[in-house]
């Protein structure tokens, strides 16, 4: 059975991680959950989930002040670690190696052991401060996931577009999301939308007949 670490974080957007680990339960992947004191606070304030009802969607769930538990050292063997959201304090503790929680601690394990780690990094606007952080981690091989949202897949509600971010994202892992709406590479005809949008414009048929 595979692996794998979740955080989630006191940034906006409490519902990827949710969904992520919904997802790996779906996929019989085995997950290992922490949550900051402000991941807890997030998940509190944005969504209508309790704190027991998340933790339960986990395998394993840890405290976070618990330094000594099974993520925190490179002979627990996962397949990596998503955190998902990931706040700019949180990838500035990784990035220099300071983190005071068990999130930060588990991801200094994968990083030392050169395991796959994600971050869904949500902040808006960046500043130079957390593009350097996200280049420093890039360029140790971290995947930096910031969960824009797309909209060729033409989605029909805030749930299509948080189960597109959460597929990408176990895309990385090699985790089937079964539920994705992928790129088929069709596009669709937007001429007479932009026709109703301005009569008074015509296509390449048109200007050739007149």
């Amino acid at each position: 059975m595979k692996r794998l670490i979740v955080g989630i974080t006191g940034a906006t957007g409490a519902i990827f991680g949710i969904r992520l680990l919904q997802a790996l339960r779906a996929a019989s992947v085995e997950s290992h959950l922490v949550i900051s004191k402000w991941g807890v606070q997030t998940i509190e304030h944005e969504t209508t989930y309790t704190l027991q009802q998340v933790r339960d969607l986990a395998t394993v769930c840890y405290e976070q002040a618990n330094m000594g538990a099974a993520v925190s050292s490179g002979s627990f063997l996962t397949e990596g670690m998503v955190i998902a959201p990931c706040s700019v304090r949180t990838l500035a503790a990784i990035a220099h190696g300071t983190g005071d929680h068990l999130v930060h601690r588990a991801a200094d394990v994968i990083l030392k052991e050169r395991r796959k780690l994600v971050l869904l990094v949500r902040e808006t606007p960046l500043s130079e401060v957390h593009l350097e952080n996200m280049l420093k981690l890039t360029r140790m091989g971290v995947t930096v996931m910031p969960p824009m949202p797309a909209f060729y897949n033409q989605p029909q509600s805030i749930d299509d577009m948080v189960d597109h971010i959460v597929a990408r994202t176990l895309d990385q892992f090699g985790i089937a999301a079964d539920f994705a709406k992928r790129w088929s590479g069709e596009m669709r005809r937007a001429s007479g939308a932009r026709r109703k949008a301005n009569p008074a414009s015509t296509d390449d048929s048109e200007e050739e007949a007149s």
